[in-house]
């Protein structure tokens, strides 16, 4: 083994998984997942520096970067993860991760998961690509290929989830994952089913050993209904990666589940408290993006306890000559709320069939905007906005909701990395933030997606239950 081999295994074996998140909810999603693994991970704004994985986190022994690729048009993606995939390539991982959200939410046109499959295979070769969408421990379930989640105490099909089937930017109408990622590919993909993945991990390797040699594909989807199977796919993509890693993968928190799993049966991870005890904070600020379905019903439940909901006038903040007048009135209200001493709710819809939707629409097509540029343009809206509060107010927790606008509020905060303090509740971990600006540094954040927690989740995290 020569040198450069040498640091690569040492590396590898000191972090064995770096991931890039398509939106950043989903990226605190595989935070909390490594986590409960019992590892130390560390979500960074930014590809880290060698000064920085070699220094202050030093320590961490998984990393991620948080992105904004599932609002991304192919384009944007070829320009924005081809520099970030090759620098996690030499990162010394043994593993390589493009995180996607467990609904598998994308089209050709924004967030394309076969975009990304596509540099990937150019940039890591290998002999194929492990895709892996299900998560149980969210309610995520593959099954012969076809897609479902949970809402609420009801599993659906993903084309027939009441939220996904009519998400307004990628509405899912296809649970069949390798037909709907066709639309996005023409590399080739076959399906490890449940019963291929079933019985002794040998019996197994044989069957996967045939799939690759009968279909030669370019990407394999893994089922996932259990948690035995779960490990299992993690098992074959540990021996991929001792093959010739690093290896890239596709997929969901499943895959950091999967992996986790396998090391703490090899004795690799000790399995980290995810009790941690974490103090209640005497005002809470939300800052929700979501149109989503569940948030609507967290927003009720809030302003039912006491929150002060504060609508937000999206439709006014993008247009030039009323934007500075509503911010001001915006923060007005917020800040004299939170100096009141109740929490806050900002909320730029109410939930799927808010008219504010529509309103926005036709606002960005005035500004010659598109319906997809909404999360940049909401997200960084909001980023601002949150930022001002804080510094104003010395808050010392912080949730935000919404998947595709939360990283473009964290990138306006002047934050450059998290670390998972405790796992409040599956999908939306208490974190830490890291930061140059001293009003943020140390900040509490719990950031979630739009269909995470339960009805009460904004008061949870208020005491930090």
């Amino acid at each position: 083994m020569n040198a450069n081999e040498t640091a690569r295994s040492s590396a590898a074996s000191r972090r064995p998984i770096c991931y890039y998140g398509d939106d950043f909810t989903g990226s605190t999603d595989v935070l909390e997942a490594l986590f409960r693994s019992g590892m130390k991970p560390v979500l960074f704004l930014e590809p880290p520096t060698g000064e920085q994985l070699e220094g202050r986190f030093a320590q961490a022994d998984a990393f991620g970067v948080a992105g904004v690729g599932r609002s991304m048009t192919p384009d944007e993606m070829e320009r924005e993860l081809r520099p970030i995939f090759e620098t996690l390539k030499g990162a010394g991982a043994a593993i390589v991760h493009y995180k996607i959200c467990s609904t598998f939410d994308s089209s050709p046109n924004t967030g394309s998961i076969g975009k990304a499959a596509e540099i990937g295979r150019e940039v890591f070769g290998g002999r194929y690509i492990p895709l892996l969408v299900g998560v149980p421990y969210l309610g995520r379930y593959t099954l012969f290929g076809h897609h479902f989640a949970a809402a609420g105490e009801n599993v659906f099909r993903l084309d027939r989830h009441p939220t996904m089937s009519r998400h307004p930017v990628t509405p899912m109408d296809e649970a069949d994952l390798l037909l709907h990622l066709s639309k996005q590919t023409t590399l080739r993909a076959s399906l490890m089913d449940i019963t291929a993945l079933d019985g002794a991990i040998e019996a197994v390797r044989s069957r996967m050993e045939a799939l690759l040699h009968a279909e030669t594909p370019d990407i394999v989807l893994f089922d996932a209904f259990d948690e035995q199977r779960l490990q299992t796919a993690g098992k074959l993509m540990l021996e991929e990666a001792e093959r010739a890693g690093p290896l890239f993968v596709v997929g969901s928190s499943g895959v950091e589940y999967a992996l986790g799993a396998c090391l703490k049966e090899a004795g690799s991870a000790a399995g980290a408290s995810a009790e941690t005890v974490v103090s209640p904070v005497d005002r809470l600020l939300v800052v929700s993006g979501s149109c989503s379905p569940v948030t609507e019903r967290q927003i009720a439940e809030a302003v039912e306890a006491g929150f002060a909901g504060i609508r937000v006038p999206v439709h006014e903040l993008i247009r030039p000559e009323l934007a500075d007048e509503a911010r001001r009135r915006l923060l007005a209200e917020a800040e004299e709320q939170l100096r009141s001493g109740r929490s806050v709710v900002l909320y730029s819809a109410s939930g799927p069939s808010d008219p504010s939707i529509a309103e926005l629409r036709l606002a960005l097509e005035a500004q010659g905007l598109r319906a997809e540029d909404s999360s940049r343009v909401l997200g960084s809206e909001l980023g601002a906005l949150t930022r001002t509060i804080v510094a104003q107010t010395g808050l010392s927790r912080v949730l935000i909701a919404g998947g595709d606008t939360s990283g473009y509020v964290a990138r306006q905060l002047g934050i450059y990395a998290l670390e998972c303090v405790s796992a409040l509740a599956p999908g939306a971990p208490l974190c830490r933030a890291f930061s140059n600006d001293t009003t943020l540094d140390g900040l509490e954040f719990v950031l979630k997606g739009g269909q995470v927690g339960g009805e009460r989740f904004f008061e949870r995290v208020l005491q930090g239950q």
